[in-house]
């Protein structure tokens, strides 16, 4: 049976499902902020991002685009009903003061007790880009990271050790790859789902620490 490996769009999509009903969620650069597009109205979810923008969706018609009003990536948003904007002082008060239910963030290594590596690869000529990470990682209550498995190069990033300098240690929840979805808890790596084609043996020799196989505890609770 051919692996059925989610696309970078589907990963998005998978990780929107998951968030509950009602939740203040910060969705970082690059992929996380795809998540937008596949959030459901009857979700209630309440979008924050550093530039100072609170409750806002994915822009529902480019007709009605307004330059001004952009997420920290620089693309341009919607705001919704109740939505506000902020100095960047209270933006980050609210990412520092717990008061974000969930951070999705994108990484280049994670651990298997939540090190998470996203803003510098350690390359002379990388340019690093911490933006807010670091204080979304140790701010948020819940941090998921959504990737691909393993790079370019055919590394893995889930990892023993971060290689790569670090954002944020111990703060990884949850990970949402283009192959499963790893929970992380007390120091152990649980593989809560699969894609279809790919067996939990062939899963481990791509990751680069010891998994754990929870798809049944997952079903059961």
């Amino acid at each position: 049976m051919d692996i059925q490996r989610r696309t970078r769009e589907q990963i998005v999509e998978k990780v929107a499902q998951d968030i509950p009903t009602g939740s203040f969620v910060n969705l970082g650069i690059g992929l996380p902020t795809r998540v937008a597009s596949y959030l459901k109205p009857e979700q209630q979810v309440i979008l924050h991002s550093e530039n100072g923008v609170l409750g806002f969706g994915a822009l529902s018609d480019p007709e009605l685009a307004d330059d001004d009003l952009i997420n920290a990536g620089k693309e341009l948003v919607s705001m919704l009903e109740g939505g506000s904007f902020m100095n960047s002082a209270d933006s980050f008060d609210i990412m520092r003061g717990g008061h974000l239910d969930i951070c999705i963030m994108g990484a280049f290594q994670v651990t298997l007790n939540g090190d998470l590596a996203n803003w510098h690869t350690g390359s002379a000529d990388a340019v690093p880009a911490v933006g807010g990470a670091m204080d979304l990682a140790v701010g948020a209550r819940c941090v998921y990271v959504c990737m691909e498995h393993v790079s370019k190069n055919g590394e893995p990033k889930i990892v023993e050790g971060l290689t790569y300098p670090i954002t944020g240690k111990g703060c990884v929840n949850r990970i949402y790859t283009d192959l499963c979805v790893i929970e992380l808890k007390d120091h152990q790596a649980w593989v809560i789902e699969i894609v279809e084609g790919l067996s939990f043996e062939a899963l481990q020799q791509q990751t680069g620490c010891t998994l754990q196989d929870g798809r049944f505890l997952n079903n059961t609770n």
